[in-house]
């Protein structure tokens, strides 16, 4: 295994010329933080590079690569290079799907078997169920390899008519597994509804508007020279230049390639909601239900998760040779990029979740529940930071009987946080408050936008 110090890590930082509009900084404090959390996390996961970006405030705060681009002959990674982003592409194909469905030409209700004939099941699937995982037709590709046929030029239809053809993996609607056949399927529907390619489609009505100038389509062919190159390692093996797929196999799934600025673009137009309508953002940003009732926390091509109180949209990708980690805090005006050139996910969501810990800093995940419990022991609530259902609930009946009951116990022996996860659109938590001789329990439940919904106190069973 090679292991790589930091000082053998080659960092670059290159100042882009961006207009005073677009450009925020980051503290020379946060600057240095994330930059010794890129060093630490490349020597230990042996990636060559990574790229990234961070949005503050809804601008661009900070640009970097660190490592190699290249390791033999050696180059170091800058800005300005790209990098395959995978799977992240899934937004962009989802993206143009609503743009027809703004211009009237299709619905996402329509039944994909509309556009595309001859489909399992295509008269039941429908183009939500596509985008959002929940149609049942199987992943081509769920390995974390290029397989033998990969090597090899496949169509679009190609593809579709070996994986979409076949049995489902499960009624439409009832479950969630992840498919890139999917999005192949919803790449043929937008070429075949808006009459001309995917990627001219994407220039147009996308990567121009917010002026995305170095996205290329990796599904085309390898990357420039001047770019990072994909590599791959067995085991813990050396790194080594990754083999490419044939043209075909990333269609409408994974096919694109960016600088991380670019990137950062699209989030910022997704914290500004300044491409699509407020329609098309409310179907894009909300997680589609199963027909048993359950939230698989997934909307279209954006996962949808809470991460200490905050409303995260995050999608990772991979494709040979590469991996990327995406995540927009709308609430917060606020994301992360992170590009590497490593078939190893766990260095790009690694960087992201250390720049998150470094930008949205948490002293104690306890923190926020023990200091409104603290208030209510004493009868004193913040309003401004619940929710109307909440203050509602904290009567003036309510706080004397908070006040009064849990006064007498003193102070807790221990405070912990037993669960953490969403439900109903607000995250919900559960804490456990130790005493000498008797437990309590805590039930906090959130909006996305921080106010709390509610704050409950129940005692428990020994």
């Amino acid at each position: 295994m090679r292991i790589w110090g930091p000082g053998a890590i080659a960092l670059m930082v290159t100042t882009l010329a961006l207009a005073g509009s677009c450009r925020a900084e980051l503290s020379p404090q946060v600057k240095a933080e994330i930059d010794r959390t890129a060093e630490r996390v490349l020597a230990r996961t042996g990636a060559p590079s990574a790229s990234i970006a961070v949005v503050q405030d809804g601008k661009i705060a900070y640009l970097k690569a660190y490592g190699k681009a290249e390791l033999s002959p050696s180059r170091a990674a800058t800005p300005q290079m790209r990098y395959a982003i995978g799977s992240i592409s899934k937004q962009f194909t989802a993206a143009a799907i609503l743009i027809l469905a703004e211009q009237g030409k299709l619905t996402l209700e329509d039944p994909v078997g509309k556009y595309i004939p001859g489909l399992t099941r295509g008269d039941q699937i429908t183009i939500r169920q596509i985008l959002s995982h929940t149609s049942g037709y199987s992943d081509f590709w769920p390995q974390d390899y290029v397989f033998p046929d990969m090597m090899r030029t496949v169509t679009p239809q190609g593809i579709l008519d070996r994986w979409a053809k076949a049995p489902l993996d499960f009624e439409p609607g009832a479950d969630w597994q992840y498919s890139n056949t999917g999005y192949v399927l919803a790449g043929v529907i937008v070429e075949k509804v808006s009459g001309e390619p995917l990627m001219s489609f994407l220039q147009k009505h996308v990567f121009a508007p917010l002026h995305m100038t170095s996205v290329v389509d990796f599904d085309n062919g390898p990357l420039p020279a001047e770019d990072a190159r994909p590599y791959a390692r067995f085991a813990l093996g050396p790194q080594r230049l990754a083999p490419v797929s044939g043209r075909g196999w990333l269609f409408g799934a994974g096919g694109l390639a960016m600088r991380p600025e670019d990137l950062a673009r699209w989030d910022i137009s997704e914290i500004e909601h300044s491409l699509l309508s407020a329609r098309s953002y409310a179907d894009q940003t909300k997680s589609v239900v199963l027909t048993s009732g359950r939230d698989p926390h997934y909307s279209l091509g954006l996962s949808i998760r809470a991460s200490h109180g905050r409303r995260v949209l995050e999608h990772g990708g991979e494709v040979s040779g590469f991996t990327s980690e995406n995540r927009i805090f709308p609430e917060d005006r606020a994301a992360i990029v992170v590009l590497t050139n490593a078939v190893d996910s766990s260095a790009s969501n690694g960087l992201a979740d250390g720049i998150e810990a470094i930008l949205f800093p948490e002293t104690d995940e306890t923190r926020v529940a023990r200091a409104i419990f603290d208030n209510l022991r004493q009868g004193r609530i913040d309003r401004s930071k619940f929710a109307t259902n909440a203050n509602d609930y904290f009567s003036a009946q309510a706080l004397r009987d908070f006040a009064d009951s849990l006064a007498p116990l003193g102070e807790p022996t221990g405070f912990k946080r037993l669960t953490y996860r969403l439900r109903g659109g607000m995250t919900a938590e559960v804490y456990q408050v130790e005493y000498a001789g008797r437990r309590l329990q805590i039930i906090l439940r959130a909006m996305p936008d921080g106010r709390i919904e509610q704050f409950t106190v129940n005692p428990l069973a020994d």
